[in-house]
């Protein structure tokens, strides 16, 4: 098969190595430098799956940004852009997916478009029926951050958006090119494939806030956090996974995902969705009081990703502790090799971890680091047990 898959990030990046162990796959992306990168066998994101196979691994991949070569011989087009929360409309910003869809159906009108891109619930039928797009399906995807490849590999499901035969052909091209076997298949409707993403998307929020929340009421009452998470989480209907505290809940995904959830509660009645937003601001605004209590004069902020070996801090939840924080007029200077600006958030960005040390009265920290062990007393986490 030719495929093309448009946009270089985590989905879109994980799915061009996926598909080009046995297919023919096109990259697409309008930023050069990640173009340039790829055809010379590097990654543009940190994934060590990713760099691993396009180092040792023999994969028919080639990038460009050229929407004609791009396009005009695809079976498939995968859209992989991104769909950023808009707090005025109170929706995905769906503008980049709709142009891809507009480009590629000009160029090949009879390739399957898959949207890979998080959609809001019932997106996709009504894109359809209005522009009479015959393919245009959707299908959600389950990806971590920094485990792209790994879980495109190992496959929790594969869910497609709509119950047809080409749909089917579809999830089968994405399990034949996974390790894992017996990959459960879900063929639904597109709302309810939407549905399915942001509703497990905000069930993970879900439990990173309640566990937080215990952590919170845990601190206050100078009991053992790890301990009560231990007795908890023995339970095997609770789990002994995603447990560990946080400053909040944060990258690309939840905190978008549940506000478009949110959004699309709009004419239905409910209690759990919003309070799963409302708990991340009342976690960090916790968080950064009791910073604040301590009255250091410089405050050192220990890398900005939610965790580790990912190098995406968007939205990462201990940028809201560094604005709760500099609102009271302390000091904060930023320690974060991925940034290459020298301020970030009006704070000075610095490059020697020494001087971090040196400087800072207390290093915040989401998660800890064994490069930080020689001053802990110093450290400020809630990462009780040294896991992502």
């Amino acid at each position: 098969m030719n495929i093309t898959v448009v946009g270089l990030g985590y989905v879109g990046m994980s799915l061009s190595v996926l598909l080009s162990q046995r297919h023919q796959v096109t990259a697409l992306d309008i930023k050069e430098d990640r173009v340039k990168l790829v055809n010379q066998k590097i990654s543009p994101i940190q994934d060590q799956e990713i760099d691993n196979f396009l180092k040792n691994k023999k994969l028919n991949l080639s990038a460009t940004s050229d929407i004609k070569v791009a396009y005009k011989d695809a079976d498939y087009i995968i859209v992989a852009t991104p769909t950023d929360y808009d707090t005025e409309t109170n929706n995905f910003n769906t503008s980049t997916v709709e142009k891809v869809i507009k480009e590629a159906t000009s160029f090949n009108s009879k390739a399957l478009i898959i949207i890979k891109s998080t959609l809001p619930v019932g997106y996709t039928k009504t894109l359809v029926e209005f522009n009479n797009y015959k393919n245009v399906i959707f299908s959600p995807e389950f990806l971590r951050e920094g485990k792209s490849l790994y879980d495109n590999l190992h496959p929790s499901r594969i869910i497609v958006g709509e119950k047809s035969a080409r749909a089917q052909s579809f999830a089968n091209l994405l399990s034949e090119c996974s390790i894992k076997e017996n990959v459960d298949i879900l063929l639904t409707d597109s709302t309810e494939a939407e549905a399915i993403k942001l509703f497990s998307n905000a069930y993970l929020a879900m439990r990173v806030a309640f566990f937080n929340e215990l952590d919170t009421y845990a601190f206050i009452k100078e009991l053992d956090t790890g301990d009560i998470i231990e007795g908890v989480c023995l339970d095997p209907r609770i789990g002994k996974h995603y447990n560990n505290p946080s400053f909040g809940y944060g990258g690309y995904c939840l905190p978008k995902d549940s506000k478009q959830l949110m959004a699309n509660y709009f004419d239905v009645p409910q209690n759990i969705i919003s309070s799963i937003v409302k708990s991340n601001s009342t976690r960090k605004d916790f968080i950064a009081d009791q910073i604040i209590e301590m009255k250091p004069k410089c405050i050192g902020i220990y890398k900005l990703a939610m965790k580790s070996n990912s190098d995406n801090f968007r939205n990462s939840s201990i940028q809201g502790i560094m604005k709760r924080v500099k609102a009271k007029g302390i000091e904060v200077i930023v320690y974060e090799p991925n940034l290459k600006e020298e301020r970030f958030f009006n704070s000075r960005v610095i490059t020697d971890l020494n001087e971090l040390k040196s400087r800072a009265d207390i290093i915040v920290t989401n998660r800890k680091d064994i490069d930080l062990s020689d001053v802990e007393e110093k450290v400020f986490t809630r990462d009780i047990l040294n896991s992502d």
